[in-house]
């Protein structure tokens, strides 16, 4: 399997200028996927990432404020993530992009899309975050914030052995991450509640061929609102990945590697 290389954000290599990033860079294909992760640590991610570095050159930021990655002043909302991304992309020259969006990732690459898929050639989404389809007062999200953290663990993974678990037995710099990204996606999601209100109104601008990906015991968020999701994004697939939680990506890595290759052909 490819191993992916770690661009450090205090290495002095921007993402774009002004903007120090995490990043990890694998792979010698054609295709190139951009990564978007959730708020899952960056290790849970590497046996997917290095999976998918068999089909596709990957490029997979921390973004800002998660992990390792500073966060500018000026980045405040999943809207300047979305702009930062696309002007990556427009600045690289990148194009026949497959943008993997993985948890609030997926709220992410849904803010790109609706914008620009200049660049992109292939969306997919996993378990994503970023779009209310109940009612005012449903709750479409577990409240991630005020959930105890065991109770979340057992919510977020099918098989508790990918958890954290008890955070006083766990590495201190596990720990420190897991409470960055926690301050990160509060930054970026805290009200209106994971979610952007208008964002259901432009789903229809998204013109590449889109999956939507849901793992078939998430407790999070539930596979009935990927499936609404996938309908309200024209021509949308809807897949399910058997045996994982939120994270598919985390508890079936080389599963959902040949479901974004296969999305790609």
């Amino acid at each position: 399997m490819q191993t992916l290389d770690l661009v450090d954000a205090g290495s002095g290599v921007e993402f774009i200028p002004g903007v120090p990033l995490d990043i990890r860079r694998g792979g010698a294909a054609e295709r190139v996927a951009l990564v978007l992760p959730g708020a899952e640590r960056a290790a849970e991610d590497t046996a997917f990432l290095d999976a998918l570095a068999e089909e596709f050159t990957v490029v997979a930021p921390s973004h800002p404020g998660f992990g390792r990655s500073p966060r500018p002043g000026w980045c405040r909302s999943v809207d300047d993530l979305a702009y930062l991304y696309l002007e990556w992309l427009d600045r690289s020259g990148t194009t026949d992009v497959t943008v993997v969006g993985l948890q609030f990732g997926g709220w992410v690459a849904l803010e790109m899309a609706v914008r620009s898929c200049a660049r992109v050639s292939r969306l997919v989404l996993v378990d994503a975050l970023g779009v209310k389809l109940g009612g005012r007062l449903d709750r479409d999200v577990v409240d991630l914030f005020a959930t105890p953290h065991a109770e979340l663990d057992s919510l977020t993974y099918a098989d508790p052995r990918y958890a954290l678990g008890d955070l006083g037995a766990a590495p201190i710099e596990a720990v420190l991450e897991l409470a960055r990204n926690e301050e990160a996606l509060a930054t970026y999601g805290w009200e209106p509640f994971l979610h952007n209100p208008r964002l259901p109104d432009w789903t229809w601008r998204i013109s590449v061929p889109t999956t939507v990906a849901w793992g078939d015991r998430d407790g999070i968020v539930s596979p009935d609102h990927g499936r609404g999701l996938a309908q309200r994004i024209p021509g949308a697939r809807f897949e399910i990945v058997d045996g994982a939680g939120h994270r598919p990506q985390v508890e079936r890595p080389e599963d959902l590697a040949r479901l974004v290759a296969k999305s790609a052909v």
